[in-house]
């Protein structure tokens, strides 16, 4: 019987009506997902069906997730994109490239899984061209991790390509990946469709209350209304008594599927068995390995005729809960040899690490030599699909080793892998597994300091400093190297937490705690940064600035290991800030975005995103600060990290968009206080100061740039300290100007450029005459030697705007114009409008910004649009922001519209920033 004619599906109106909708859409070229969730057995798969059925006219990929492939990455996307990869030489090499080694068809570093997703997009995207596609996914709570992290990258950006994505997942909504994405919630049937269900379905006399305790028992399962009665004897069901279920609905339902299995002759249960274990859906394979254990192709006819499996051109169960089922009743003896059966018709040379993974599922207990060889798999595995695929390995490793100690410190080795790849969940249990097994005092500490570090990664704020700190303290007289690494993770989780970091976790605390552990002879590159970063807290950056140099050096000149990169890099980058070494912290800010996004290492790459898109912006790289803050949301996106996009607020600030700032600092303030994310709401303060100082709103500058200086700790105190003394010169206080001034040089360190050009210009604020005109120039020629751009700009605005007030306008205009050209140049919007305020003051004739350029494109089109100004294909521009060419065009023909030209060539013209008025 067709599924969606039955009783059980004509009560299905709303949810016929939802998928109607969506495949309208899609058939009419547009994008769009949709997340169907529900009970196991509510009906999803029917309504999955349903929408094959009805996709008349468009190209139909159907994939699952497997429960037994959970651990294996990149298992369902190598599903998905099978019947696509015709496509790959359509796409631009790296992501072509990325997919080949994903896959295992090519070698090379470990994809990144944003490249991934941007590559199956695109696929997605040129196979659409042809005709509309509609993809369908069940059981999405068991697809593999980096499977899911890939599909919900792609489902957040299916917009102008014709593709439906269909996803069907319990009704839990664990799965982070889908979270915010359009969902269809399934309920139960109301009672007449169950009773008519019933009616339809069950043949024989069925007694009323038989029925009605069936109805009640189901819940308006359809499944449930389906096995119930096939379980039933035909007495039972003519009015027989039973005992009441008191289990759940999908219990029952696995209860009844074990019983039918079990119900099979012995090599049918077996073939079962077989297909349930190999998650590939591969029949050449299955029959490959049921050959080895004498099962013929006979053994599929009593699975069939029970329609629970189906083996054609593929392996298909009739329900996910009969392939469990089928797993479930093998005896451990049989699915240990099935496992070696598929091991064996495994292809060591095409699928090694597959071959090792069913040799892990046959082995009878504990196997040191096996674990040895999984260690050695997950080192491959890395190389092909990242972090996620070591954590795989090494947690299967962990699972066949029987000595206690190795066994702790292989659980210890599961939850950093766990923990580097953002999957926080998996890392807290395996962390706990090493404190349970730990086989003396190290081990249990070593166990505490990565649950600290898991807390403070997951959950950035009010526990976390001091967590680490106990386990530092635990750790001194165990493993002075461990502890001092402890200690400077303790105090990034205090730089984090500011002003909410729990009693006895603020920074100067853990400083006081880190200068007083012992320190080994031979210093690390983490050691020079702790004892830089304390001494900075402690003291000043002068005195700070001997070691922090060295570690500096060490990192920019690259000696330094990958794994003191993933651990330290962002504590190198903030050293060369806080020696305001701007071509240090741009490069080692690079290097580190870099590494952790080739390592596939996403809590790693989370913050380096962060500090990048605050550098970027600094260095007056607009565009690229976009295209950073742009990836930063979509890996927090999927990963879940609670992380603010600093450098997205600081951003808007210097573009001069109020409404885009005040809907950031909106949501920010809740998710901040939520996570105790004291950093986050400096950014904040910060980024409000230097917006109203653009706009020339001094007083509401200075309000917001108290709220950062009055925290003497905060490594943004000094850039707070400068927006007030120009927001209070400004508004006719020059008292709390100098006392800002003062503080000021107390964060400075001598030879930087950056340091002495901004004291240079905060002074010219409060000098006057002859005194004031040397200090203005003194910042223009220092910050002229950086690539501080904006910095730059606002001292040649500052300098223009006194010499008019000097009535020296002929000099005045020239440092306009340039503050003028190069704000507008950069996008530095509020800016750029006080330099032409002040420019029309002087009598100058002022190119003004041209309405419907900034005010009518959002701040992706013109993004977008000045990168195809420049001559970006819709390829780069797409691989940058991580869309799909299609969707680039999809952009771009909005930009046309609204900006009224026709093509490319006119862009130029059109997005000049200015015309003449």
């Amino acid at each position: 019987m067709v599924a969606h004619r039955t009783p059980a599906f004509r009560g299905r109106t709303r949810e016929r009506n939802v998928l109607d909708d969506a495949l309208a859409g899609v058939r009419a070229g547009g994008g769009g997902v949709l997340v169907i969730r529900g009970e196991a057995g509510i009906g999803k798969t029917a309504l999955l069906h349903y929408a094959a059925g009805k996709a008349a006219g468009c190209r139909i990929i159907q994939i699952a997730g497997v429960e037994s492939e959970l651990a294996m990455p990149f298992a369902a996307l190598h599903q998905l994109c099978a019947p696509l990869l015709a496509h790959l030489g359509a796409l631009p090499e790296p992501q072509a490239h990325a997919v080949r080694v994903a896959f295992g068809v090519a070698d090379g570093i470990p994809p990144d899984r944003f490249i991934v997703g941007l590559a199956v997009l695109g696929l997605l995207a040129e196979a659409s061209v042809e005709r509309p596609i509609v993809c369908l996914v069940d059981d999405a709570q068991w697809l593999d991790e980096t499977s899911s992290q890939v599909l919900g990258f792609v489902a957040r950006r299916l917009l102008a390509e014709a593709v439906l994505l269909v996803v069907a997942a319990r009704e839990t909504g664990d799965e982070q990946t889908l979270r915010g994405l359009p969902t269809l919630t399934v309920g139960g049937l109301t009672d007449a469709d169950a009773r008519a269900l019933l009616d339809a379905t069950v043949r024989g006399h069925l007694d009323p209350r038989v029925r009605d305790r069936i109805v009640a028992e189901a819940r308006g399962n359809p499944l449930g209304l389906l096995e119930f009665p096939k379980g039933m004897s035909p007495a039972e069901l003519a009015g027989g008594f039973a005992i009441p279920a008191t289990a759940t609905v999908s219990d029952q339902l696995h209860a009844r599927y074990l019983g039918r299995v079990r119900a099979l002759p012995t090599p049918t249960r077996h073939l079962m068995l077989l297909a349930a274990a190999d998650p590939t859906g591969d029949a050449a394979l299955v029959w490959r390995a049921a050959s080895t254990l004498g099962i013929g192709h006979e053994a599929a006819e009593a699975a069939g005729a029970e329609d629970l499996l189906e083996i054609g051109g593929g392996v298909r169960f009739r329900h996910p809960l009969v392939r469990s089922a089928a797993y479930l009743a093998g005896a451990p003896a049989d699915r240990r040899a099935v496992h070696h059966a598929l091991a064996q018709a495994t292809d060591v040379e095409a699928d090694p690490e597959r071959r090792v993974w069913h040799l892990a599922g046959a082995a009878g207990g504990p196997d040191e030599h096996l674990a040895l060889e999984l260690e050695r798999s997950a080192a491959t595995a890395q190389a092909r699909a990242g972090l996620p695929a070591a954590a795989a390995f090494l947690q299967r490793s962990m699972a066949l080793t029987a000595d206690p100690v190795r066994r702790a410190d292989r659980a210890y080795a599961a939850a950093l892998a766990h923990l580097r790849a953002g999957a926080f969940d998996a890392a807290r249990d395996f962390a706990g597994e090493a404190a349970a097994r730990a086989g003396d005092d190290l081990q249990r500490a070593r166990a505490e300091q990565l649950a600290g570090q898991i807390e403070a990664a997951a959950n950035p704020g009010r526990e976390a400093p001091v967590r680490l700190l106990r386990a530092a303290s635990r750790l001194q007289s165990l493993d002075v190297r461990l502890a001092r690494d402890t200690y400077l993770q303790a105090w990034w989780a205090a730089v984090l937490a500011g002003q909410f970091a729990a009693p006895g976790g603020d920074l100067r605390t853990v400083c006081r705690a880190a200068r007083a552990a012992p320190r080994p002879a031979d210093a690390r590159p983490s050691d020079l940064l702790l004892d830089g970063l304390a001494t900075a807290i402690l003291e000043d950056r002068a005195a700070a600035a001997p070691a922090l140099r060295q570690a500096v050096e060490l990192f920019r000149e690259d000696r330094v290991s990958t794994d003191d990169w993933l651990q330290w890099g962002r504590s190198a980058t903030t050293a060369a800030f806080a020696l305001w070494d701007a071509d240090g912290w741009a490069e080692l800010s690079g290097r580190q975005v870099e590494l952790a996004r080739g390592s596939g290492a996403l809590t790693s790459l989370v913050l380096s995103l962060n500090h990048h898109g605050f550098m970027t912006t600094h260095c007056g790289d607009l565009e690229a600060a976009a295209a950073v803050v742009a990836e930063h949301d979509a890996v927090k996106e999927a990963t879940g990290i609670p992380m603010a996009a600093y450098g997205a607020h600081l951003l808007a600030a210097y573009q001069g968009r109020q409404a885009e700032l005040t809907a950031r600092m909106a949501a920010l303030d809740t998710e901040a206080i939520d996570h105790g994310d004291g950093y986050a709401l400096q950014i904040e303060s910060l980024a409000t100061a230097v917006l109203n100082n653009g706009l020339g709103r001094h007083q509401v500058a200075a309000a917001a740039a108290r709220e950062v200086a009055a925290d003497e700790l905060s490594f943004l105190t000094p850039f707070a300290l400068a927006e007030l003394v120009e927001a209070v010169a400004r508004d006719g206080d020059p008292a709390e100007g100098r006392t800002a001034l003062k503080r000021l040089s107390g964060y400075l360190v001598e030879g930087s450029d950056w340091a002495m050009g901004l004291a240079a210009r905060c002074e010219a604020l409060l000098s006057e005459g002859r005194d004031a005109e040397q200090r203005y120039r003194e910042a223009i020629e220092r910050l002229g030697r950086t690539r501080l751009r904006p910095d730059l700009t606002r001292a040649h605005l500052l300098l223009g705007e006194w010499l008019r007030r000097e009535n020296r306008r002929s000099e005045a205009k020239k440092h306009l114009q340039t503050a003028y050209a190069m704000s507008t140049a950069m996008g530095l919007g509020a800016f750029a409008e006080r330099a032409r305020r002040e420019l029309r003051a002087t009598g100058e004739k002022v190119r003004r910004r041209r309405p419907g350029v900034a005010d009518e494109l959002t701040p992706q089109e013109e993004h977008i649009a000045r990168m195809a100004r420049d001559g970006r294909t819709n390829a780069e521009i797409g691989a940058e922001l991580f869309v799909s060419a299609r969707t680039v065009e999809w952009h771009l023909r909005k930009v046309f519209v609204k900006l009224g030209i026709a093509s490319r060539r006119e862009l130029r013209q059109a997005l000049s920033t200015a015309v003449r008025v």
